[in-house]
């Protein structure tokens, strides 16, 4: 079965500061599906990254509503903090972050069996940099 894969960032200028997140998502070939942007107010580096994931998930399931438990999808993003948060893999330091791991968690659970993240370097991530910038420059 085909693969979507969201490419996700997320920024924040001066860290805590006005921040965005970004999501570009593709076929396996790479053609473009969808593209999101949203500004965040002020808020930490990780906090937009996180958001970005949320961003992307709460895309998927618009795009593809209830058909989600049944296709793979893969999120691709540059932050190794994050991913390894989200993958269980490192604890969750940042008490603000953890409301948003669950309901990262839970959507999941309830849509997405069949979803990895991955991380990237930042130069395989330009899509959703781009979007990032395009926000935060409004």
């Amino acid at each position: 079965m085909e693969k979507i894969i969201a490419y996700t960032s997320g920024g924040a200028l001066g860290n805590p500061g006005p921040a965005a997140a970004g999501v570009y998502i593709v076929d396996e070939k790479g053609d473009l599906i969808q593209e999101a942007k949203q500004s965040l107010g002020n808020g930490t580096e990780n906090f937009a990254e996180y958001y970005g994931v949320m961003l992307a998930l709460q895309t998927l399931i618009t795009l593809y509503s209830d058909k989600t438990t049944k296709m793979n999808f893969e999120v691709r993003l540059d932050n190794e903090l994050v991913k390894k948060q989200l993958n269980s893999e490192s604890p969750i330091n940042e008490p603000g972050l953890v409301p948003m791991f669950i309901e990262i968690h839970n959507m999941c659970v309830a849509s997405f069996p069949k979803l990895t993240f991955t991380k990237i370097k930042p130069a395989k991530n330009k899509e959703a940099i781009r979007l990032v910038s395009e926000t935060l420059d409004s």
